[in-house]
């Protein structure tokens, strides 16, 4: 799988495309020139993942266990070749995971999933239960998969001191038809002792204009 990687020093940041984005859409969309100063600095570097959303959620041909069971690949390949690859490229510790629209549920799945490797999530205008994509169905790969039930279930106390060690920020426009999930998630999270910012913008704010001032705004910290 293809990927671009920017900057050469700072937090490490793995970022995830939109609905079956590529791995070049943020820096199409421009954003890279938004985080230019931060990677030129050497505060940021940057590491843009393809999707296989096409393949796995998005693949309404295939039952929604397959779909789940082709995202599993999926994050055993972020995991098991694309971190250590950032590592072998960069040995800051700190993992910065950002996404946007379905990005979002990417970055807070994988963050929250492996809360070891990760230090901080920025989540977009994002859903955060799946089972939207599977018509209510669920098995162990959905479930592993899908914040909304491995969280709800998370008691395990050594678990929960990892989680709670993940800054987690969600941003979303009150307007956006997910303002619903992310309050929701939000209190999930709290409900367990996971602290997390939830951030509610004004209007729909679900579009790439808005997505850059969020990331400048959340980036290196949050409001």
């Amino acid at each position: 799988m293809e990927m671009l990687v920017f900057g050469h020093a700072g937090a490490r940041v793995l970022i995830f495309p939109t609905s079956k984005g590529k791995f070049y859409e943020w820096e199409d969309r421009g954003m890279m020139n938004t985080l230019g100063e931060s990677i030129n600095n050497g505060w940021l570097q940057v590491f843009c993942v393809d999707s296989v959303d096409a393949e796995s959620w998005y693949n309404y041909s295939q039952h929604p266990g397959a779909r789940a069971y082709r995202h599993d690949q999926y994050d055993s390949y972020l995991y098991h070749e694309v971190l250590p690859l950032t590592q072998s490229k960069n040995s800051n510790p700190f993992l910065i995971t950002v996404g946007a629209s379905f990005g979002a549920f990417h970055a807070m799945s994988f963050g929250l999933r492996h809360p070891d490797k990760v230090d901080r999530i920025i989540a977009l205008s994002g859903l955060y239960d799946i089972r939207r994509f599977t018509d209510g169905y669920s098995d162990d790969n959905v479930y592993r998969n899908n914040p909304m039930q491995f969280i709800a279930n998370e008691h395990e106390p050594g678990r929960l001191a990892q989680l709670r060690h993940v800054d987690i920020i969600m941003a979303t426009g009150r307007d956006d038809r997910l303002m619903q999930s992310a309050r929701d998630f939000s209190g999930l999270l709290w409900s367990k002792g996971i602290g997390n910012a939830l951030r509610e913008w004004d209007g729909w704010s679900h579009d790439w204009q808005y997505w850059q001032q969020m990331l400048l705004m959340y980036i290196n910290g949050h409001d």
